[in-house]
């Protein structure tokens, strides 16, 4: 009787663990081959492009990284990201899938050095926190300096200063993260 009892428990407990278990949906991260920002300055002004290239994708060719102008100092930009897989054809446009996913993602920037910058977000997921497609920048201090883009997915955003821009208690995974060289003048 204890064997028998021992033998219909084995199997159950095999058939427990042999079950098949719904396959995990796994979101494949995109090749981000290219990430332009763009602010439009003001009036009849010259817009600063910030351009990042690495059309092969890490490893191979060296990224190529360029800022065409320096900013005015007192000026305000509106700024716009453009995030782009130029490896495929025709060019997948990442930003409208970011947008579509807003709630999972957010872009975080950092001013490093003597130039300043006052970054402030101008776009917002459905429950009202900071995705950062749009911008508004103004150039507040002349100098040079680096400018951090981040690009976070599945952030905390309900961390401490996180929807202020700050991404040290954002967490997440970083999905590209570039620094331009700025001057303000």
């Amino acid at each position: 009787m204890k064997k028998n009892l021992f033998i219909l428990l084995s199997i159950l407990l095999i058939g427990l663990v042999s079950c098949n278990k719904d396959p995990e949906v796994i979101n494949e991260e995109e090749l981000i081959t290219t990430l332009i920002y763009t602010l439009d300055a003001p009036g009849s002004g010259a817009d600063i492009v910030m351009t990042f290239k690495d059309i092969d994708g890490n490893g191979g060719n060296a990224p190529v990284v360029t800022t065409s102008s320096p900013l005015k100092l007192g000026d305000t930009y509106s700024g716009t990201l453009k995030v782009l897989n130029e490896s495929v054809n025709p060019v997948d446009d990442i930003s409208l899938e970011i947008k579509k996913e807003a709630l999972n993602h957010q872009f975080f920037y950092e001013v490093i050095g003597a130039a300043k910058l006052t970054i402030s977000y101008d776009d917002k997921d459905s429950e009202n926190n900071p995705l950062g497609l749009s911008t508004k920048v103004s150039a507040t201090g002349a100098g040079t300096a680096k400018l951090k883009v981040t690009l976070r997915h599945e952030p905390n955003k309900n961390g401490t200063g996180v929807s202020a821009g700050n991404i040290a208690n954002a967490g997440g995974e970083t999905d590209i993260e570039i620094t331009f060289d700025i001057v303000v003048k």
